[in-house]
């Protein structure tokens, strides 16, 4: 595959144009013309690594965001939920909420950002959480009938939609860690 001829630092700074532009100008007015033009590639070879302006909007998404939370196991579930909201700082939640926004307009008029965002994004986060959770059951700091655990990722998403929507403020640790301590960990018997 041809994808080896990308070095790790130019993916990305490749990645890194890519989510600047977006946050610039929107997914629907982000071209393949516009990235190549902003990191002197050709459009062809642009094609031929990521084959979608969908696929490569949503893996310079992914690559903006490595935590696998499923490799985040600090012991206790409470633990393992501070680790990951640590990985990323306020000014960093406040860019990636600002994406998704832009992005949360674009991926009902475009199915193949939706399938993107749900196979490379959503699903890996719901799974990984899943996996925070499962180990949380096996320690016995969560009952396994607990009626909450399905919601848990609905629970977090919600946050980050209802924080703008309802306080007109942006998501930050200060409210995630207030909102995880006052809802999620309760609803959970944590």
């Amino acid at each position: 595959m041809a994808r080896s001829r990308l070095t790790p630092e130019r993916e990305s700074e490749l990645y890194a144009a890519v989510l600047d532009l977006l946050g610039e100008v929107g997914y629907e007015a982000l071209t393949m013309d516009a990235v190549a033009a902003r990191t002197r590639s050709s459009k062809a070879t642009l094609y031929r690594q990521w084959g979608s302006k969908a696929e490569l909007v949503v893996k310079a998404l992914r690559h903006n965001k490595p935590v696998h939370l499923a490799d985040v196991d600090t012991g206790s579930l409470r633990g393992d939920v501070f680790a990951v909201m640590a990985q990323t700082d306020d000014c960093q939640m406040e860019k990636n909420s600002a994406l998704m926004r832009g992005l949360s307009h674009a991926v009902h008029n475009n199915p193949d950002l939706f399938q993107a965002l749900r196979d490379l994004l959503i699903e890996p986060e719901i799974t990984g959480l899943g996996v925070l959770l499962q180990r949380a059951v096996a320690r016995g700091e969560v009952r396994a009938d607990n009626p909450a655990l399905p919601y848990v990722s609905h629970m977090m998403i919600g946050a980050f939609a209802a924080r703008e929507l309802v306080d007109r403020q942006p998501v930050d640790q200060a409210f995630l860690t207030d909102y995880v301590d006052s809802v999620v960990f309760p609803a959970l018997g944590v």
